[in-house]
């Protein structure tokens, strides 16, 4: 019987087991938007993981939503994550880095020349982004222009080659969260006509073209995609047919022979099955795609272990338990208790609460 320790290949990459830190935003990016030491530390610690995926780090500067997280565009970027990616392949770790671009959760402050953040609309949501100031309301957007997609794209492709430079086993794809990539998808915020607008085929179209684009550069099989079907995080509501619009989203993937798809299941950081929420068929999605298949969202050590015996996950993802459990996955292996969570030192600061937890004494 498959267990949450066994080895698995998935795509091109080798994995020494089936636990993945997921992707966790920390806020600690020095000048110039890169990793500085600190951040090289602390993926180091938790190299134990099968697979880290970083933090979301953006494609462009007008990708930003975020004070102080990092890119994956610049030269220096590159430079910087280079000592991160060695660090944890030293310690016989894999990682690779979550492409993002944060669309309409931004604010004119992150942005170049004071730029509104960008979208599939203009319409602002009643969501809030962390800046100089502390927590305030986002910018209101305005549309991307069709003749702006083919920057958009090739923004995309550039960060999957900066990636590989910068010694990455690969990519993540962050279509999830209601960011940029989501508010193309979703009939609720894409208002918008022509080629990237309308029916689902349309809305899905630039998912469908930066995901082809990005394996172009970084291999598909060193290539995954994160999707959220049913989250509403960010003040964005549901698609009014989730269901029809990421079948027919990983039908067109199936295609390309992704590494994985990562799914964060129900609420984002919420119940994976609320009840105010209309059923959807995670399977459904599993059946149209050959990918291995990453959840997402909430699992204890029981429910991540029948998960892989059951054969339902061929990973799971954990999110908060890495952040103040470096060795997790000794933890999880041994049922051992974990560290608490210092949740006032997630987002900024230094090394406290963030390289500073300790790990179980041999």
């Amino acid at each position: 019987m498959t267990t949450l320790f066994d080895p698995v290949k998935i795509g091109d990459i080798p994995l020494s087991n089936r636990i993945v830190m997921a992707p966790l935003t920390r806020n600690r990016a020095i000048e110039g938007n890169v990793p500085g030491p600190l951040t090289v530390e602390y993926y180091r610690q938790r190299a134990n993981a099968g697979l880290i995926i970083t933090e979301a780090s953006q494609i462009s500067p007008m990708a930003q939503g975020y004070l102080d997280t990092p890119g994956i565009h610049t030269p220096e970027q590159v430079a910087a994550w280079r000592k991160v990616t060695d660090a944890v392949h030293t310690a016989g770790g894999k990682i690779v880095i979550q492409l993002w671009h944060v669309g309409r959760i931004s604010h004119t402050s992150l942005l170049p020349g004071g730029a509104s953040p960008v979208s599939s609309t203009n319409r602002k949501p009643d969501a809030m982004t962390y800046t100089r100031e502390g927590f305030v309301p986002v910018s209101t957007p305005r549309a991307l222009r069709d003749d702006e997609i083919p920057g958009l794209i090739n923004d995309y492709r550039h960060a999957a080659r900066c990636a590989i430079e910068a010694g990455f086993d690969g990519v993540e794809v962050h279509a999830a969260n209601c960011y940029l990539l989501d508010q193309f998808l979703r009939d609720s915020v894409n208002d918008r006509s022509g080629p990237y607008g309308g029916s689902i085929a349309n809305r899905a179209r630039l998912l469908i073209e930066v995901m082809t684009a990005v394996a172009g550069e970084s291999g598909a099989g060193r290539t995954g995609v994160r999707l959220s079907p049913m989250t509403t995080f960010n003040d964005t509501p549901l698609d009014s047919d989730p269901q029809a619009l990421h079948n027919h989203v990983v039908e067109q993937l199936a295609p390309l022979r992704l590494a994985y798809l990562h799914v964060i299941e129900g609420e984002t950081g919420g119940d994976r099955a609320p009840a105010s929420a209309k059923p959807f068929d995670y399977e459904a999605l599993r059946r149209r795609s050959t990918a291995a298949w990453m959840l997402n969202n909430g699992y204890s050590r029981d429910q991540a272990m029948e998960a892989i015996a059951a054969g339902q996950a061929d990973l799971v993802a954990f999110g908060r338990p890495f952040i103040s459990n470096p060795d997790l996955v000794r933890r999880l292996r041994d049922d051992a208790p974990f560290n608490e969570l210092r949740a006032d030192k997630l987002y900024g600061g230094g090394a406290e609460g963030y390289t500073d937890y300790p790990v179980l004494s041999a």
